[in-house]
């Protein structure tokens, strides 16, 4: 059956790919939200103690009686025009003072009692940071609103420092951790691709049993497909003994019944001989067919050439004898996975039944097509119609009666060559006679080597 969720270590590595996507970058939101605000909170504390600062530094001129600042609050920086450090104290009437860096403009106020801190824009389009504090002064007629505001360059390039450098960690721990995965998952199933190479070689013929040296759950997994392995075999191997013990005990029995039938008078030996003859036909029927291993799943690869040498050669010299001459054509090195007993049977049948209706000649030829590999065997005998092309593959079925023969042949073939998964076809032949044409799929045959 195809495939259709892909395997098991494509699976695995998905997985771990999409959980990867999902946590590393929720830790990195949760880190830099935490680095975000723990910054804020540090650069608002700092902010708040410049602001006390300030508030400290306040004092009133007993000269002119107006609001000054004594301090230079310990920064420089409060002295350099719009250099993003400001100080601002306003009635909102007629005070107004500020830092030397303000120049000529002003930070905006919104005289809100108490202290609280916001975002604004400052000169020249700044972002500044700024906390405010409204005071009510016994000296002074008017609510003052004392402001102090710093450039929030240095928290935003060092919280955006910071992100670069974590969200470049977390790709970098992100890119471990896949690759560790996929490394782990490697380990982990190598014991799994270790069974299925085991499996294809029991398959190809080329082992027998599959290593149970693996991890304890396919260890436990590897023993009992070993035991379904041998108990088949041994099931086979049953069959063909019961097979062949079969045989002998039904051949001697048939043979005297035989002999017995022709000293019966004319009309009842006719009869007895045909039922016979029937039990004979379905007993070497059915002796064939048990026999046949009839798959490629447990067969090893065999060499064409050397299985059927046997039977090549002993049925053209039977050929000779018969005046018959058989021209054989077979690749070189063509292999096929298939028991050498099914194969012999399979060639040896076609040919002997085409050197029997021979005249003169008869061609074979084994060859590779595609991923096929293809019989054909053509004679220069009678032929046939198609209607007897059709009847002659039905079970004991002969065209002639005077010829010897129970009429199995082309019915062994025929369910020999359906157990492996291939094609048989019966067609006019270009030498006159009956052209037979089998056909074993690429998963019966390898290539040719």
């Amino acid at each position: 059956m195809k495939a259709t969720t892909g395997s098991l270590a494509r699976r695995l590595i998905v997985a771990s790919l999409v959980l990867v996507l999902v946590i590393v970058p929720l830790v990195g939101a949760g880190l830099s939200y935490s680095f975000r605000e723990s910054a804020s909170a540090s650069f608002d504390e700092r902010l708040s103690s410049m602001h006390r600062v300030l508030l400290a530094a306040l004092e009133r001129d007993p000269v002119s009686g107006e609001l000054i600042v004594t301090d230079s609050l310990g920064d420089s920086r409060f002295g350099q025009v719009f250099s993003g450090w400001y100080w601002q104290i306003s009635d909102g009437q007629g005070l107004s003072r500020g830092s030397r860096s303000l120049w000529d403009q002003r930070l905006p106020t919104d005289g809100r009692a108490g202290s609280h801190w916001r975002n604004i824009e400052g000169p020249r389009g700044q972002p500044l940071r700024l906390v405010e504090r409204t005071l009510t002064l016994s000296h002074h007629p008017h609510p003052v609103v004392i402001s102090l505001a710093v450039s929030r360059q240095e928290l935003d390039t060092e919280v955006a420092r910071f992100e670069w450098l974590l969200w470049l960690s977390l790709l970098a721990l992100g890119t471990l951790l896949l690759a560790g995965l996929a490394a782990q998952i490697r380990w982990g199933l190598a014991p799994l691709r270790s069974l299925y190479a085991d499996l294809a070689a029991v398959k190809a013929g080329q082992r027998e049993r599959l290593d149970t040296q693996l991890p304890t759950e396919l260890a436990e997994l590897a023993a009992t497909m070993n035991d379904v392995l041998d108990h088949d075999r041994r099931l086979i191997e049953r069959g063909r003994a019961t097979a062949g013990n079969l045989a002998h005990a039904l051949k001697t029995p048939v043979s005297v019944l035989m002999t017995r039938v022709e000293k019966l008078p004319a009309a009842e030996r006719d009869k007895m001989r045909q039922e016979l003859e029937r039990i004979n036909a379905a007993v070497r029927h059915h002796l064939a067919r048990a026999s046949a291993a009839g798959s490629s799943a447990l067969a090893a690869e065999v060499h064409v050439g050397q299985v059927l040498a046997p039977v090549l050669e002993g049925l053209t010299r039977l050929a000779d004898r018969r005046g018959v001459r058989v021209s054989i054509l077979l690749a070189d090195e063509l292999a096929l996975r298939i028991d050498p007993n099914d194969l012999q049977e399979l060639v040896g049948n076609l040919l002997e039944n085409a050197i029997d209706w021979a005249a003169s000649r008869v061609t074979l030829s084994i060859q590779r097509e595609s991923r096929a590999l293809c019989l054909c065997l053509d004679d220069d005998g009678p032929g046939m119609s198609e209607d007897e092309r059709a009847a002659v593959l039905r079970r004991g079925v002969r065209l002639d009666e005077q010829r010897p023969g129970n009429g199995l042949g082309l019915a062994i073939v025929e369910e020999l060559v359906e157990l492996y998964g291939g094609e048989l076809a019966l067609e006019a032949a270009p030498l006159g006679g009956l052209r037979v044409t089998v056909k074993l799929p690429a998963g019966a045959s390898s290539a040719q080597r």
